[in-house]
């Protein structure tokens, strides 16, 4: 089975967050199916060198005003084609932001042209590969179906995932025809969102199957708390809407093999990564906790994430003699609080503003616990690397925290199976209670070690979610 994945972004080669790590991984699991799976993402700036490497497959003389070009190659593992278009994608700034910090003016442009590309390969192929199935990623490839539906070609069946409901993609109406969009599909139930050109919608109305990243998720967004404006939609499109829960790559996550860390260990041997703990002591300036656990936050500092809330709650936690160790960066408001509060309470709270990878790799291995206070959290993926790294995971009780961390209960403790803890409501009085529920947990080693182990074993790889999604492309294909 062949089956072209349609994204923005692709880790290892540019990544702002989940999305990438999924597209990165999840082809690479499903080969071990038997299932060709190729990654369509622009050519970005800063990947230039993957497409040197590669061959030509389609080009066009005007694409969004300029030329352009399709380049396959493999990298990584993961076969990819390259949408090459200097004028859209070769430029400084970020992949969806400018140098000032502002979205591309011509976003909607920019990723409509790799919705049309992806549209033309679906139906023309690519140098003699000609997928069965078509899977979009995100408002970025929203597009792809509804190209798809206005054309007069025979289009295999196509899936759109929801990484994130709270990114849409809306445009002025007006772009409707530069994109080369047809004014029948502008309507309530299709392309039209409150006034506005809906690439997420247009994922959502004219795709065969849509999905999101975890079982609970699936079901929030379909609430108006979490729907964004599209539970509606969604509800009505209940029966073709699925939860399938993110995994990580075990090999590129794995606690016995990191180079990135100073010391690895196993869940048989959990000795070493006290050392991990003291060079992440070290490289924050944190004096040792007073028998507390040594927090770490890794994220984007934005409301969603609920950093907002942990920052009420630094009394209780250094109350308790625990530390905490931030990276991350997002609104300036929140970056300029963070290192306030690593000022106030110095050798207790210690902030790095930015991205790090490495960083983030000593920080899942050197902290004893990963606070995780997402006011919602399609999937999350740094508490399944905490799971993994027996960094005891504490998170709100939603979307896919809910589904992966098992609550240090009294009868979950009883019956040798919490991995963590969840609270409710994503308040800081239930933040702090769940900090300190943490703090005496880890006051009783042999618990703790216990739950280390657990958490340590807890399956978080792709095997389970890359056979659900070959599920849903088999019965796609055969209908």
């Amino acid at each position: 089975m062949k089956v072209l994945f349609v994204a923005s972004e692709c880790a290892p080669f540019v990544k702002t967050g989940g999305l990438a790590d999924v597209i990165g991984a999840v082809p690479k699991a499903l080969a071990g199916l038997d299932v060709d799976a190729r990654v369509l993402m622009p050519l970005y700036r800063p990947m230039k060198h993957y497409g040197a490497k590669g061959r030509c497959v389609w080009k066009a003389a005007n694409l969004q005003g300029g030329k352009a070009r399709l380049i396959a190659t493999k990298a990584e593992g993961v076969e990819l084609l390259l949408l090459e278009a200097p004028h859209l994608f070769d430029r400084d700034g970020g992949i969806y932001i400018d140098t000032a910090g502002k979205d591309w003016a011509d976003n909607a442009l920019r990723f409509g042209a790799l919705a049309q590309v992806a549209a033309e390969v679906a139906q023309e192929g690519a140098a003699g590969w000609l997928p069965d199935i078509v899977h979009a990623h995100d408002w970025q490839a929203g597009l792809v179906p509804a190209y798809l539906r206005q054309s007069a070609k025979p289009a295999p069946p196509t899936v759109l995932t929801i990484h994130n409901i709270a990114f849409q993609g809306n445009f002025p109406n007006d772009m409707m025809k530069p994109l080369g969009l047809k004014p029948a599909l502008y309507t309530q139930e299709g392309l039209e969102f409150w006034g506005h050109l809906g690439f997420l919608k247009a994922g959502i109305a004219y795709s065969d199957r849509v999905t999101t990243v975890s079982p609970t998720y699936a079901r929030e967004i379909m609430e108006p708390e979490f729907g964004m404006g599209f539970e509606g939609l969604l509800s009505a499109r209940a029966a073709d809407v699925s939860g399938i829960l993110n995994g990580i790559d075990t090999q590129v996550w794995d606690p016995e093999t990191d180079t990135d860390l100073v010391s690895t260990y196993s869940a048989k041997r959990l000795k070493p990564k006290e050392k991990n703990r003291d060079s992440l002591l070290q490289r924050f300036g944190l004096t040792a906790p007073d028998n507390a656990p040594l927090f770490c936050v890794v994220t984007r500092l934005t409301t969603q994430k609920g950093v907002d809330l942990l920052l009420e709650a630094l009394p209780a936690l250094t109350g308790r003699g625990a530390r905490l160790a931030v990276l991350g960066s997002g609104d300036k408001a929140l970056e300029a609080a963070f290192v306030a509060a690593a000022r106030q309470y110095k050798g207790q709270v210690g902030v790095i503003i930015g991205y790090d990878e490495p960083l983030s790799h000593l920080m899942q291995g050197g902290s004893d616990a990963i606070l995780i206070p997402s006011r919602f959290e399609p999937c999350g993926l740094t508490q399944l690397y905490g799971l993994r790294y027996g960094t005891i995971p504490v998170v709100a009780r939603t979307g896919g925290l809910a589904d992966t961390v098992i609550d240090a209960n009294e009868a979950a403790i009883a019956a040798g199976c919490s991995t963590g803890v969840q609270f409710s409501p994503v308040t800081v009085s239930g933040l702090v209670h769940a900090i300190h529920r943490a703090c005496d947990l880890f006051a009783d080693r042999k618990q703790w070690v216990g739950m280390m182990r657990r958490a340590m074993r807890h399956p978080v790889g792709w095997a389970d979610s890359a056979q659900a999604y070959k599920d849903i492309y088999t019965a796609l294909k055969e209908t």
